[in-house]
């Protein structure tokens, strides 16, 4: 069963996202918008498939992140949640929530060894 596919976000705390977002955009010209920057680019396997990476500074106080207390989270792209979160409670591991579906992809978090949420998210391209 193929599992993680690529990276689909790099998400952080931070002071001021605004403040932070525009200093990205300014000095190292991303191309923001109002969740950050979405990086789009195709698929290896099918270079006719646009696919994306979202970059996304939160505030410090988020409670996104919770239950972990780490700065970050990292969303991964995925291929069949429903069939990777059935396998992942076999394996014993940690699923935060429950999956929820949107026009742009579904969602899941669960923990990883060390507690960090991670964000895992089958797109819909």
């Amino acid at each position: 069963m193929k599992k993680v596919t690529g990276i689909g976000g790099i998400f952080f705390k931070c002071k001021d996202p605004k403040k932070m977002t525009e200093w990205y955009q300014k000095h190292l010209g991303l191309d923001t918008n109002p969740y950050g920057a979405t990086f789009e680019w195709y698929e290896g396997t099918d270079s006719t498939k646009k696919a994306q990476t979202q970059w996304s500074p939160f505030a410090e106080n988020t409670k996104y992140f919770e239950p972990s207390t780490k700065d970050f989270m990292i969303n991964y792209r995925v291929e069949n949640l429903e069939a990777l979160v059935e396998e992942l409670k076999k394996e014993g591991v940690t699923i935060v929530d429950k999956i929820e579906t949107y026009d742009y992809g579904k969602f899941v978090h669960i923990l990883d060894a060390e507690g960090n949420k991670v964000e895992l998210w089958e797109p819909i391209d």
